[in-house]
């Protein structure tokens, strides 16, 4: 897809925009099955917006929906828990939790150090990949090492043992810059799996105006001022203003993640990071 064809869908309307949507999800569904997809849920605006639309598509196929994996990267906000606990009951959700607990039992709390060492032959094998040295690191999330085993390798581990073929991620283009050569469907091939991709035409505003003209349920922190909810210790809010008021046009919308992430966003996902 060129840059033209990307613009296009970028510009449409939100109906035609839901429209295009519904069409990858109803694709996806065709092509692998409900039992072979799984869709990757957060608990934000994104992944909510995207879960409501996988809903919709499987009621008008009368199929089943797919199995919903959520990270637990190891310290996820209060409030997201709220939103997941919620809405599982709510939308009948089959919500299975991914975790890395071979490093998260390492440590009490976020900032202890993990030998490497103690960690079993996988995770060693995979912070071998980074290049990383050091006998030792802290257990922070979302920094380099961090975010490849909690969420990178903790993904992998459940499309493995799942026998997952498709995984459905609420990226945007307009999001983040190294998201911006995604197409709907993208084969990836540690562990082999088709990333489907629904939403890559949404803007940040047409997530919340969809979310309000569909009364689609999200969590109490945007109305505190975030706009991007990664981990708690690494996420604040630049504003105080609710996130859909703020001027989200002309200011960065991931401006409140921890930025040593943003700046290695490439090497991530060539790890295989959403």
């Amino acid at each position: 897809m060129d840059f033209k064809e990307r613009e296009m869908l970028m510009a449409s309307s939100l109906e035609e925009k839901i429209n295009q949507s519904k069409k990858v999800i109803k694709e996806a569904i065709e092509k692998f099955g409900t039992e072979k997809l799984a869709v990757a849920w957060t608990g934000g605006k994104d992944s909510t917006t995207m879960t409501w639309l996988f809903r919709e598509t499987c009621r008008d196929l009368s199929v089943p929906m797919p199995k919903i994996m959520f990270i637990d990267e190891g310290y996820v906000f209060e409030e997201i828990w709220d939103v997941v606990n919620r809405l599982k009951k709510e939308w009948d959700l089959n919500v299975i939790i991914a975790k890395n607990t071979d490093v998260s039992d390492k440590a009490k709390n976020v900032g202890d150090m993990i030998k490497v060492s103690s960690l079993n032959e996988r995770n060693r094998s995979e912070i071998a990949k980074l290049g990383f040295e050091d006998a030792e690191f802290p257990f922070e999330p979302e920094s380099y090492v961090g975010n490849h085993l909690m969420k990178t390798v903790a993904m992998n581990i459940f499309l493995e043992d799942y026998g997952v073929h498709a995984l459905a991620t609420a990226i945007r283009w307009d999001e983040q810059s190294a998201r911006i050569e995604e197409t709907y469907f993208s084969d990836r091939s540690n562990p082999p799996h088709t990333r489907v991709q629904p939403i890559l035409h949404f803007k940040e505003r047409d997530i919340w105006n969809f979310i309000f003209k569909y009364n689609v349920p999200f969590c109490v922190l945007y109305n505190e001022g975030y706009r991007s909810l990664g981990a708690k210790g690494s996420t604040v809010k630049m504003s105080d203003i609710p996130a859909w008021e703020q001027d989200l046009e002309n200011t960065t919308e991931r401006a409140g993640r921890g930025q040593g992430k943003e700046e290695i966003m490439g090497k991530l996902r060539d790890l295989g990071y959403m």
